[in-house]
């Protein structure tokens, strides 16, 4: 079992940028951030293999970076140019395989989310 901690959300203006962090208590090949906005369902917004290979979800690319520091089993997401309609509980996801790293329903291990708010 692969615990997940979740931290860095919080409140900007439009924008702004965050920077939100995940610790992991052990290895898995891919880790991905995973939103779900009120009223919606979940959405991959990006994913990262072990051998950092990265996926992106089309509203994100070119504003989200995300990364990976092996030594520290800890997942990493760069938000900048944030915009209201990322408004959204962001979760650390985590698992051994998956041929599609954006889509939710292949990850085993969820951390407890970490809420981004953001406002025009």
């Amino acid at each position: 079992q692969v615990q997940l901690v979740e931290s860095g959300g919080g409140s900007v203006q439009a924008g702004g940028s965050l920077r939100l962090s995940c610790a992991a208590s052990g290895y898995t090949y891919f880790m991905a951030w995973i939103r779900q906005a009120p009223g919606k369902g979940r959405e991959g917004v990006a994913a990262i293999d072990s051998d950092g290979r990265t996926s992106y979800a089309d509203s994100v690319k070119g504003r989200f970076t995300i990364s990976k520091d092996n030594t520290k089993n800890t997942l990493y997401l760069q938000m900048n140019s944030l915009k209201p309609e990322d408004t959204a509980m962001y979760y650390c996801a985590a698992g051994h395989f998956t041929i599609a790293p954006l889509s939710p329903n292949t990850y085993n291990y969820w951390g407890q989310g970490t809420q981004v708010t953001v406002s025009s």
